[in-house]
């Protein structure tokens, strides 16, 4: 059994992180992300940088929290899926400290690179640049490890979910195909940072966990019992 409140407590936590950091995420500086000159110059414009990436970073620690509070409403407390969803939430709280890593980097320390490239004398303008680069090369490792964990997590928490039957399992196999989705980001960004494929990755990645968000709200909210009697 699933107490209703709990679940529904996981489900309006996902819902309002995921709507929050896609927000959060239109409001980001465009440009071409790997065409360096051109974006950090767009990144150095932008006064809304700061605001945008601690957006980011509280979306995605509602999600985060959805997640572990999804964990604490499964109760499961033996056999493979408990092991299963035990291992997802440590995941899930290694993947929040990464991306917390992550907008340090991308958040702080890269803006205040462009911002001192763009207005450095000619001499300095080359050190700079490549400062700024090398801050650049590691947003995209601190991303690609945080996709490598959150999918992780993902795919975890999905299998216990599908094993356990509580919720239906359709719902489980969701998530792990959204986690998958998060694997195939995490590779892409490590190899070729933010290119077409990359943008591909997480546009499936986002429509898979609308999905699963939606349906985990739907089951949520039409129970009427105190408990959903396990689905299968």
């Amino acid at each position: 059994m699933i107490d209703r409140k709990t679940l529904r407590l996981s489900a309006v936590l996902l819902a309002a992180g995921f709507v929050f950091y896609v927000v959060m995420g239109l409001l980001h500086a465009g440009g071409p992300a790997n065409n360096h000159p051109v974006v950090f110059a767009i990144y150095a414009s932008s006064a809304s940088w700061t605001a945008v990436h601690l957006g980011q970073f509280v979306g995605m620690a509602v999600i985060i929290a959805g997640l572990l509070v999804l964990y604490f409403a499964l109760d499961l407390r033996g056999g493979g899926a408990a092991w299963l969803a035990r291992l997802g939430a440590v995941c899930a709280a290694v993947a929040l400290g990464l991306y917390g890593f992550l907008q340090a980097v991308d958040g702080v320390a890269l803006k205040q690179a462009v911002n001192a490239w763009a207005i450095a004398p000619g001499a300095e303008k080359g050190a700079r640049f490549a400062s700024a680069e090398t801050i650049r090369w590691l947003e995209w490792g601190a991303r690609s490890y945080q996709c490598f964990m959150l999918g992780l997590t993902l795919i975890l928490l999905g299998s216990a979910v599908a094993l356990s039957a509580r919720l239906p399992r359709a719902v489980g196999y969701l998530m792990g195909l959204s986690g998958l989705g998060y694997i195939v980001q995490g590779w892409v960004l490590g190899s070729e940072g933010f290119s077409g494929t990359d943008e591909f990755a997480i546009l499936g990645g986002y429509v898979l966990i609308l999905a699963w968000i939606i349906w985990l709200v739907v089951v949520a909210w039409r129970t009427k019992a105190s408990s959903i009697v396990p689905t299968r």
